[in-house]
């Protein structure tokens, strides 16, 4: 049996006890990834941000909140998957310094320094094992296309799933998504809207074997 990783949702990197930098991912795409990919026969990894989703019947489920986490998950399984999915959106920041406690009110403005953390999908770029087929996700707001091209060949990924931000029917909170799938070889797929296990199917199915290319 072939094995799979997807990761799924945000990652909250905190302040303080109480407060945390996040986006507004819920998971529902990696989440029906991974149910497709069950139902496609695979045996199924699931890193997962904090979400309110139960885990697909069948699938083990790792839960983690920070990028720092996340990465750590991913990176010890790697080597042994067949395909790895990075469906999570992953914080590109963190802050600098995190309190113990919580933080007070303090009189005037307050400024916060962040740093970057881990690309995950890159390390899994550079680490790439001889057969293993490595996809990433571009979320974007603009210049879609452009945009997902170029993450595709910097990550040295196998595949790029692009998908709008911008539109409150897809993506983001929506059941719903379309998406476009490009290959590194040139291939190119347009996923019309459809609900999200819907999209997820499809992609499998290029994933899982020859399918016509537009």
């Amino acid at each position: 049996m072939k094995k799979l990783l997807v990761s799924a949702g945000p990652t909250r990197e905190r302040f303080d006890a109480v407060r945390f930098w996040s986006n507004r991912s819920t998971g529902r795409m990696g989440y029906a990834l991974a149910a497709a990919a069950r139902e496609a026969g695979y045996q199924v990894t699931l890193v997962s941000g904090p979400v309110t989703l139960e885990p697909p019947e069948g699938v083990e489920c790792i839960r983690v909140e920070s990028a720092a986490e996340m990465a750590a998950a991913i990176k010890a399984r790697a080597p042994e998957m067949d395909i790895i999915i990075m469906a999570a959106a992953v914080a590109d920041y963190r802050p600098a310094q995190t309190l113990a406690g919580k933080m007070k009110k303090l009189p005037g403005r307050l400024v916060l320094e962040l740093e970057r953390t881990e690309d995950i999908l890159a390390a899994l770029g550079a680490a790439k094992q001889p057969g293993q087929v490595l996809v990433g996700f571009a979320a974007e707001t603009d210049d879609l296309l452009a945009n997902a091209g170029e993450k595709l060949r910097r990550k040295n990924l196998d595949w790029i799933v692009a998908n709008d931000i911008g539109r409150t029917d897809r993506g983001f909170g929506s059941p719903d998504n379309a998406v476009v799938m490009l290959g590194r070889g040139g291939e190119r797929f347009d996923f019309d809207l459809a609900p999200k296990l819907e999209i997820a199917r499809r992609i499998l199915a290029v994933l899982s074997g020859p399918v016509q290319s537009r």
